[in-house]
């Protein structure tokens, strides 16, 4: 586990002076190919320290100074705020972060803002929280223990599929233009597989995820190595 100042060697991504690169800290999850998506959608130069969450690398101290919460992602930016150093975790924080920075991917005007806070929020409250129970109960062994638990979190996760369906029917983003928002998001869409869900039944979906893979650096942010 690599200290939180950047002093070990990790993977590096992305073009720029060592000094001014972001310091990504993750693990290859869709909480952390969010950021990756993002940074490589805002041509920043950042470098991946992997934090090795089956192994409990969360919970070091170092991290923790990082990440108050244990959870990945977290970022260490160099030239933060009045180019100071600045480390921010919460991968939803991440973005609204990067995108006030670059002044990429975040309207300027309030209104414009309000549909990127408004589902930015729902994916972190929902398409999340609730396909990441997906996972946990798919992945036990004991079925009498999976039944209830897949039932309820699959019932859920198709639901807000269902949602983004419908909002994606009238527009080709999210939010109107393409925003942090879809980052956010897109990171769990990119583990439908894993819940178990044909994208070909949310043809809303399918048309926005297929748009947004077919983007380079959406592409470079996905195959970033992050563990």
């Amino acid at each position: 586990m690599p200290d939180i100042l950047g002093k070990k060697t990790g993977k590096k991504a992305g073009q720029g002076h060592a000094k001014m690169t972001i310091e990504l800290h993750t693990w290859n999850t869709p909480n952390g190919r969010k950021i990756s998506v993002a940074l490589e959608e805002m041509g920043l130069p950042y470098r991946v320290i992997p934090v090795n969450i089956s192994k409990g690398e969360q919970m070091a101290p170092q991290f923790l100074k990082l990440s108050p919460n244990n959870k990945i992602p977290a970022i260490l930016d160099p030239d933060g705020p009045d180019g100071k150093p600045v480390s921010i975790f919460e991968s939803g924080a991440i973005l609204l972060y990067l995108g006030e920075k670059t002044g990429k991917f975040l309207p300027k005007s309030l209104s414009g803002r309000i549909p990127v806070y408004e589902w930015l929020m729902w994916q972190m409250g929902g398409f999340g929280p609730m396909p990441g129970q997906v996972h946990h109960f798919i992945a036990l062994e004991n079925e009498q223990d999976r039944a209830y638990g897949l039932k309820r979190y699959m019932a859920e996760t198709r639901r807000l599929y269902g949602v983004l369906d419908r909002r994606l029917e009238a527009r080709d983003f999210v939010a109107g233009e393409l925003s942090v928002a879809d980052f956010a998001i897109l990171g769990w869409a990119w583990r439908h597989p894993r819940h178990k869900v044909d994208l070909a039944d949310f043809p809303h979906v399918k048309r926005w995820y297929e748009a947004l893979m077919a983007r380079p650096a959406v592409k470079r942010g996905m195959e970033a190595k992050l563990d």
